[in-house]
């Protein structure tokens, strides 16, 4: 979806050299992929909190389930994909030749799933999106293509509820040019159009390594809009609220973030002081009841990390759940049996209700979503899980 520095150092010494490397290799192990953004131009916050996730996952496959197939314990091989496709493809690659993994997921930028998807089709061995919404991941209803997160179409729905429910006439997308930035920004303007919402809509596009926004933003501020939406991933996220602060569009201007990172631990960090008053996107709130996989994700992941889950790694941890139990299920680590089981079995994620991935039309197909929230920060310094939930969006897939 810049982060600290001291996080973003961290990460790279201690991620950076395992990425590729499977935590352990016996004969016997069901190896998962875990296809994640370690290091720029990806967002390396977001890779790590889904390892966190995915490695709990192993713990709890292999001491609370016993293992799978039989008594097999499953191990994770990592890669990194730097938010870029041609490492995404590379990554792919060797975890599904060299590492025979059953499955790959944990997929968070858009692009690099969606270019993975086209080698997973002529190889066989399933992806699942962690946290990727465009909608071309499943749109050409590949058989190894499977998601379980919120699409474009659904997160538009929640934007233009939301907008009604502020009553927001003139709405500026800021939005990175790439298939996260521009699926969410042209879903607007679709929806938007076929709706007859009476809104005025105003699109500025950017490069994702852009280091400067002050050109687009003082467009922004010419239209004098009521809503910045803020369709960035990563560093450009922080750069929109920090620069939009100094030119005077923050606090007065509501920002909406299209996705859940002000809810990570370092968002006070970096905006002490222009942090208060942004509205975001979140797919999970401690509010919500879980399954008792989830229950027990929360509690074993506060004890060792002293800090609670955000979203990332609780579906970080549900993707490897899913693919473990898909292999139960199939009683083989065949990718062809994965994906039979993964198509026609239900499953048990960090959610209260099951997951199953449908043969549902358009883009919808092998989706399952979380609802979405908006979430509102009123005071500085706030804690995410007691701040003001704004909206809840519960998409409907067609069938």
């Amino acid at each position: 979806m810049p982060q600290s520095r001291a996080l973003a150092g961290a990460l790279a010494v201690a991620l950076t050299a395992t990425a590729g490397i499977v935590a352990a290799k016996a004969a016997d192990e069901v190896i998962i992929g875990l296809e994640i953004p370690l290091s720029p131009p990806g967002d390396p916050t977001a890779g790590q909190l889904i390892r966190r996730g995915g490695e709990l996952a192993v713990e709890y496959v292999n001491t609370k389930m016993g293992g799978v197939a039989g008594g097999k314990k499953i191990a994770l091989a990592v890669e990194d994909s730097q938010g870029r496709t041609e490492a995404g493809i590379a990554g792919y690659r060797r975890l599904a030749t060299e590492e025979h993994a059953v499955g790959v997921t944990g997929f968070f930028h858009s692009s690099v799933n969606i270019a993975v998807n086209e080698v997973a089709n002529e190889i066989g061995v399933p992806t699942i999106a962690t946290q990727a919404s465009a909608a071309e991941i499943t749109a050409k209803h590949y058989d190894i293509a499977f998601r379980t997160h919120a699409i474009d179409p659904i997160r538009v729905e929640a934007f233009r509820e939301f907008v009604k429910k502020k009553g927001f006439k003139r709405i500026a997308m800021v939005a990175e040019t790439t298939d996260y930035g521009i699926g969410i920004s042209d879903e607007m303007e679709q929806q938007t159009k076929a709706a007859g919402d009476k809104v005025e809509l105003m699109k500025v596009t950017f490069d994702h390594a852009t280091t400067d926004l002050t050109p687009q933003l003082l467009q922004v501020k010419a239209f004098k809009p009521d809503l910045v939406i803020n369709i960035a991933v990563g560093q450009p996220l922080d750069l929109m609220i920090d620069q939009a602060t100094t030119l005077g569009i923050l606090p007065q201007t509501a920002m909406l973030i299209s996705y859940d990172a002000p809810a990570r631990p370092q968002y006070w960090k970096l905006h002490p002081q222009d942090g208060n008053g942004i509205y975001f996107i979140a797919y999970y709130s401690p509010k919500e009841k879980l399954s008792d996989l989830g229950d027990w994700l929360v509690k074993t992941y506060e004890e060792k990390y002293k800090e609670p889950p955000i979203y990332s790694s609780l579906n970080g941890f549900g993707d490897v759940m899913i693919l473990a139990q898909a292999v139960d299920q199939a009683k083989s680590t065949d990718p062809k049996a994965v994906v039979k089981a993964l198509e026609t079995g239900t499953f048990k994620s960090w959610a209260a209700a099951p997951v199953t991935f449908p043969a549902a039309k358009g883009v919808y197909w092998h989706n399952w979503s979380p609802p979405i929230l908006v979430i509102h920060y009123t005071k500085p310094n706030e804690d995410w899980r007691q701040a003001e939930v704004v909206l809840e969006h519960v998409g409907t897939a067609p069938q």
